[in-house]
């Protein structure tokens, strides 16, 4: 009996320090998901892992901000304040490269449901939310009407002291699981923006700063448009190797396209990476994230998108299956390349 009082009270004092919250369960609480997620990380289990990046945003009824509760908040803070997270980049030859026994620290601080609201206090809310500054600030470059690069939103972020991380949306609307109505992987292969993208080119060239860059943000999540579902799938005779899937392989051309066009316009300061989903939707054999890869030639660094539940209710898996499952698929792209974790975030349960 005295066991039992004790564990109600236990039950009590916790539910209490979370703020009264709704949204908490003492068994598997936010909190709870965090620490298991860092402590995995930083295990010493994955030691090409060099990267880590939150995304702080609350949308629909998620609650994945960090500051979502004052407990969330004040575990978040005790865990980046560990020495491993480092948050300036190191470039070689204005690549970004890894730092031995150390992982940057970065975030999407809250750029709105567009994700291109970018703004010196947008930055500086985060980072005192979070008690630290972070290496990189991760946006997208939404094509929309036309290509234009950020400049201003560049500029911002280098003189708040962080790297840029562009992300290239190849989409004219934001509405998820369709192909989109103007853009198609098959008009960057055959030239249609060689001169916005040549122009996009010449002004990441002459920026000032180093970039992080990618094209095609989870590449094997049906949700986005360049999923290989929208241009072929598994299907081999309607474009290039006959024993290569055209979905795929489409994508895999389109961008190898832009990265050549960069190099050829003289953007070496971009660092490129490759980023996928910790699942494959739709799960077929085809879209599996190494037939979509450019190639080691091509790209710089792999990384992955690794969240825990969106919503209360939601399947829980332990932080240490998927960052477990998340570094086999890394491995299975190329063993030659440093990972990052560039999307983890949970919600409050």
């Amino acid at each position: 009996m005295f066991k039992l009082k004790v564990f109600l009270l236990l039950i009590i004092a916790a539910f209490l320090w979370q703020g009264c919250s709704k949204h908490y369960d003492p068994f598997h609480s936010k909190s709870k998901w965090l620490k298991d997620f860092f402590d995995e990380i930083i295990s010493g289990k994955y030691p090409d892992i060099a990267a880590i990046n939150y995304w702080d945003e609350n949308f629909g009824d998620t609650y994945l901000k960090i500051n979502s509760s004052k407990i969330s908040e004040k575990t978040y803070r005790n865990l980046v304040s560990d020495d491993i997270f480092i948050t300036k980049c190191t470039f070689s030859g204005k690549k970004l490269i890894p730092v031995e026994g150390k992982m940057y620290l970065s975030a999407f601080p809250d750029f709105a449901g567009t994700e291109d609201t970018v703004t010196a206090e947008r930055i500086q809310k985060f980072e005192e939310t979070a008690g630290k500054e972070i290496a990189w600030a991760y946006f997208s470059n939404n094509w929309l009407d036309s290509l234009v690069f950020p400049g201003n939103a560049v500029q911002v972020i280098a003189g708040e002291g962080e790297t840029p991380f562009v992300r290239l949306m190849f989409r004219s609307v934001f509405e998820e699981d369709k192909e989109d109505p103007k853009y198609k992987l098959t008009d960057i292969i055959n030239g249609t923006y060689d001169v916005a993208l040549e122009a996009w080119a010449v002004e990441a060239a002459n920026c000032g700063v180093n970039l992080l860059a990618e094209f095609g943000t989870e590449v094997n999540g049906s949700w986005f448009p360049w999923n290989g579902i929208y241009c072929g799938g598994g299907e081999t005779t309607g474009y290039g190797d006959p024993e290569y899937p055209d979905g795929p392989e489409i994508f895999r051309d389109a961008y190898r396209h832009i990265i050549d066009i960069c190099n050829q316009q003289g953007a070496d300061n971009i660092t490129w990476f490759f980023h996928f989903d910790d699942s494959n939707e739709p799960d077929e054999w085809w879209n599996t994230p190494e037939y979509y890869y450019p190639g080691d030639d091509y790209i710089d660094w792999i990384g992955v998108s690794v969240y825990g539940p969106f919503h209360r209710g939601d399947e829980y898996i332990k932080p240490e299956e998927l960052i477990d499952a998340a570094y086999e698929m890394m491995r299975n792209v190329s063993e030659n390349k440093p990972y990052a974790i560039l999307e983890f975030g949970v919600t409050e349960l």
